[in-house]
């Protein structure tokens, strides 16, 4: 179990300063509740003089390295961090806020879910918090949760789960039924938050003393809406190929472990940067990295393939990412290097077709530009879902193709030896990619940066 810190102690911890929001007036209420709980205000009162709070959630304005941001920070102490009435009257004036001050919301979490005193009338502030959370994503605000411990129920239904970034601190319970409530027969390692990252439910998990400053990336690179396209890399540093001279020669520069990969160009191309991970479907896949990242000033969202085979969890984490920078008004790069999507049994059942289906349209629709670079290998249609159609660019180390050589002379019936002659006749040189009219361009190698 991890340390459980009171709400104030987590605001103490993460923000530059706090100030809190005026609370709404409260309508005349029984003390005990809507359904007349008998002791119910009594406990209420005892929470309240244990825990010097007067409800669950304790909500402010706040800076948080320097970027200004509504917290909703949860005090677990008070009734188990349960979601009452008037929890909802406090969340719901805190998002009203965000939305009329144009601020980012940061709700740090730390429920075991709504209120048993107050029965449904409880359990429909959900439906209260999920539509005011609606309300802020529509406005173009990011919502960045902290889920500690526990983080169950419909707290993590909503403000958790549902958040745009979701970090999570170490040895915290996450899942939405919380330890008494579980069969007996559960599997306890579903519930830390290793699993959750791991299932694509959460991006990260955070050390306490690296949370003001991860908070702090997030909200700089999300709190920042720019209209301008973002610029094709160039090649790392000390990359000076020429362009291939055959498609055979394209193809194996291609497929080379010595041309730079994925993660070089961004570290070459972002000054700092924070990823997301996970589909939010239950999967994930390494050979997708996504996030946001600074470059030159701006922020810029990214989905690179890394030359693997990509899974339907990519696919996914890919369109999630784009409809998110789309909201926030960031430009997206993507990087195109994959030898095509990954066609086994497990990728079948995982629903391959829609995730590179809702890939396509993610990248259709998008409402940020997009542009796109070709690294290395553009295999197929599981290349092409994360390409920006009139906006894609390529290395001299890429190709592009419709099908591998080496499955298309197959197709054809055509011996082994022809299948470099295939190469050639399929035109999947960058050069002939922009004869084509596939490609806008080749790029070339870095300039040097100025010392200092």
């Amino acid at each position: 179990m991890a340390e459980r810190l009171s709400a104030r102690e987590i605001v103490a911890l993460v923000t530059d300063d706090f100030t809190p929001l005026p609370a709404p007036v409260a309508g005349h209420r029984s003390p005990d509740g809507p359904l007349g709980w008998a002791g119910y205000g009594a406990a209420r009162a005892r929470a309240a003089a244990r825990t010097g709070e007067e409800e669950s959630v304790v909500c402010g304005r706040a800076v948080i390295g320097g970027t200004a941001a509504v917290v909703l920070a949860f005090e677990f102490g008070f009734l188990g961090g349960s979601l009452g009435t008037r929890t909802g009257d406090l969340l719901e004036a805190a998002h009203e806020y965000a939305r009329e001050q144009r601020l980012p919301v940061v709700p740090l979490v730390a429920t075991g879910g709504s209120r048993m005193q107050e029965g449904m009338r409880a359990l429909v502030q959900l439906q209260r918090v999920a539509r005011q959370s609606a309300l802020t994503r529509a406005a173009g605000l990011p919502q960045i949760a902290v889920v500690r411990d526990p983080t169950t129920g419909g707290g993590w239904a909503t403000l958790g789960a549902g958040a745009d970034v979701v970090l999570a601190l170490p040895g915290a319970q996450v899942g939405f039924a919380g330890s008494r409530v579980r069969p007996p027969d559960a599997d306890p390692a579903a519930t830390p938050p290793e699993a959750q990252v791991a299932a694509g439910a959460a991006d990260a998990v955070v050390r306490p003393e690296e949370l003001r400053e991860t908070l702090a990336l997030w909200l700089a690179l999300l709190d920042r809406p720019s209209p301008r396209p973002a610029p094709p890399p160039p090649a790392p540093l000390g990359r000076t190929a020429g362009l291939p001279a055959t498609g055979w020669e394209a193809v194996a520069r291609a497929r080379s472990l010595e041309r730079p990969r994925a993660e070089a160009y961004l570290d070459a191309y972002f000054t700092r940067r924070a990823a997301i991970g996970g589909d939010r479907c239950g999967g994930t896949d390494p050979g997708m990295l996504c996030g946001f990242g600074e470059h030159e000033g701006r922020t810029v969202a990214y989905a690179a393939q890394d030359g693997t085979a990509t899974r339907p969890a990519g696919y996914r984490t890919a369109a999630r990412l784009i409809r998110l920078a789309g909201r926030l008004g960031i430009p997206v790069l993507t990087l195109v290097d994959t030898p095509g999507a990954a066609n086994d049994a497990e990728a079948e059942r995982q629903g391959a077709g829609g995730a590179i289906a809702d890939l396509f349209e993610a990248v259709a629709t998008a409402r940020t530009p997009v542009t796109t670079l070709v690294i290395g290998e553009g295999g197929s249609g599981g290349a092409l879902a994360l390409a920006a159609p009139g906006n894609t660019w390529a290395t001299p180390d890429s190709y592009f193709s419709v099908i591998a050589p080496e499955l298309a002379a197959a197709i054809l019936k055509r011996p082994e030896d022809q299948v470099r002659a295939t190469a050639d006749q399929l035109r999947v040189r960058p050069q002939d990619l922009v004869d084509l009219g596939i490609v806008r361009g080749i790029t070339g190698p870095a300039s040097p940066r100025p010392p200092g």
